[in-house]
């Protein structure tokens, strides 16, 4: 029998697709994979680089008039200004890339119970267009995927950056077979939210102990009520005190409790589960990369 290994979805592209000017918030996603192979956590062999997701895939979640505006580089101003990027084809490959990698990353959690996507996490993007930085939903489409191919009956999605999932909401809002929860900032992005299946608001300040009891009540009772087979983690540590835009109060060591008590709760059920990383903004690159390779540590000691 095989030995289970943490497979990583990463690709080069996920940290240089834009001009100058916009590639901050990218560089995590180069430090993070570099720091995980520097300390010895993983070696090459975790890392697998996924191709481009196909169109007919990607048309299971998001519409075709959309799709075809990315390929073809004829989104407005406007819709340019929602994403929060100038429009590239290499913008659009890095976006097929990202959701092919957390399908890719769903094949892996079935054998080995966890598998992680150094991007994605994309949840801002609807059926019809993008915004807040996503352009495609990852793991809608890897939801979409599983579900059209039979593979799972009931899927949770487990939603922690501090903004709420509202493109994942709304796909989501009549399909009863994917549960949205979203536990994430009330005054924070998006002010219009969309309606999860379970939505816990947080307020301004919130520390380590308040967000981890809300979690430790919530997912819990959450799994017991909805039994899913499979589950995808948003693992945003834009919860973080010293994020630019959270506004909550959550520690590193907090943000690190919350990742282990998310890991270890579906383990124990036997839940697979996917993770995108999500949002983090911290002014300190150090300080972002060192919350999300945490949630790496974290997969690596509860799986492996």
């Amino acid at each position: 029998m095989q030995n289970k290994i943490l497979k990583i979805a990463y690709d080069p592209i996920y940290a240089h697709p834009l001009p100058e000017g916009h590639r901050f918030p990218m560089l995590k996603y180069e430090l993070i994979p570099a720091q995980l192979l520097h300390e010895g956590s993983i070696t090459k062999e975790n890392i697998f680089s996924p191709t481009a997701c196909p169109d007919g895939i990607i048309l299971w979640t998001h519409n075709k008039e959309y799709l075809y505006k990315l390929h073809h580089q004829t989104l407005s101003a406007k819709e340019q200004r929602h994403i929060g990027f100038p429009q590239s084809p290499a913008l659009t490959k890095r976006e097929l890339i990202i959701a092919q990698g957390t399908i890719d990353c769903c094949h892996y959690a079935l054998l080995n119970g966890v598998a992680m996507n150094v991007a994605g996490g994309t949840h801002h993007a609807f059926a019809n267009h993008g915004e807040g930085f996503c352009l495609l939903n990852d793991m809608a489409v890897a939801a979409n995927y599983l579900l059209k191919k039979n593979i799972v009956q009931q899927i949770l999605i487990i939603d922690l950056d501090v903004h709420q999932g509202n493109g994942s909401a709304k796909l989501f809002e009549n399909e009863k077979r994917v549960f949205t929860f979203s536990m994430h900032g009330e005054h924070n992005y998006p002010f219009h939210k969309e309606k999860s299946d379970l939505d816990i608001p947080l307020k301004d300040g919130t520390d380590d102990s308040t967000y981890l009891n809300l979690l430790k009540t919530a997912l819990p009772k959450l799994i017991n009520e909805i039994r899913p087979n499979f589950a995808f983690f948003l693992s945003g540590v834009d919860i973080l005190d010293t994020d630019r835009y959270g506004k909550l109060k959550v520690s590193l060591e907090g943000c690190r409790q919350r990742d282990e008590f998310v890991f270890k709760t579906l383990l124990q059920q036997d839940i697979p589960c996917t993770v995108s990383m999500g949002g983090g903004y911290s002014a300190d690159v150090k300080i972002i990369t060192a919350a999300h390779c945490n949630t790496f540590r974290a997969a690596l000691d509860i799986y492996f």
